[in-house]
């Protein structure tokens, strides 16, 4: 009998350590093609569903830091089209595990959204609380395989917040993070100095929550098959 264990669709490396630390999952961790191709190859006999796990931006300028997102359906990156809804058992069963979560849609994303300007026109278009860059890819390939598919996201950068360039150059398409990069970054844009403490503020707060969770949820992260 294969062993059960719950599939977890991460973008950043430290929300993968973070997602393992939860007990009998496999981790995806990426974005884009790679990412799909990714959580396709690692559904396996034991697999009983697909979380989208980690921080996200906010949307709804009511949510601020450290606010949890259990999310009721997915939006595709094609904005007002193509919501696939999230298992609601399962995600009744992340809520208390998440104080003061806001159950609501999601907008999954291809590329980052950095300006508070751009994220107040999605808020306004498509009514989502946040959005991040692995839910669509997650919910998608999870309705492929008829797997129950749910949304754990924390916002790190709320609605009124942007997003400087130099942040931004700090990420690697595997979730790592390269210093260097931002290094680079802010010498062509110094400016950004300003309002990098502030996001690594919010990032930190972010990342409390979502350990916190993380252990309150293990071993299966919420799925009742598990046990």
């Amino acid at each position: 009998m294969s062993t059960p264990y719950v599939l977890l669709a991460t973008g950043l490396a430290f929300e993968a350590r973070l997602a393992r630390a939860g007990g009998t999952t496999r981790i995806c961790c990426g974005r884009g093609p790679q990412m799909a191709v990714a959580l396709a190859t690692a559904i396996g006999p034991g697999c009983r569903g697909i979380l989208s796990f980690g921080i996200a931006a906010g949307l709804d300028p009511q949510l601020r830091a450290g606010a949890f997102v259990v999310a009721s359906s997915v939006i595709g990156a094609n904005g007002v089209k193509g919501a696939l809804p999230t298992d609601e058992r399962w995600s009744q069963k992340l809520l208390p595990a998440c104080p003061h979560a806001v159950q609501a849609p999601v907008l999954g994303v291809d590329a980052p959204v950095s300006k508070a300007v751009e994220k107040r026109r999605l808020f306004m278009q498509t009514g989502a609380a946040a959005l991040d860059m692995e839910s669509h890819i997650a919910a998608s390939v999870a309705s492929s395989h008829g797997l129950p598919f749910a949304v754990l996201r924390v916002v790190a950068d709320p609605a009124t917040q942007g997003v400087p360039p130099a942040a931004l150059a700090g990420m690697r398409e595997d979730g790592s993070t390269d210093a260097a990069g931002v290094l680079r970054a802010l010498m062509k844009t110094p400016g950004d100095l300003i309002d990098l403490p502030g996001l690594a503020f919010n990032a930190l707060i972010a990342r409390a929550a979502l350990a916190r969770a993380s252990r309150q949820l293990a071993p299966g992260f919420g799925l009742a098959d598990l046990g």
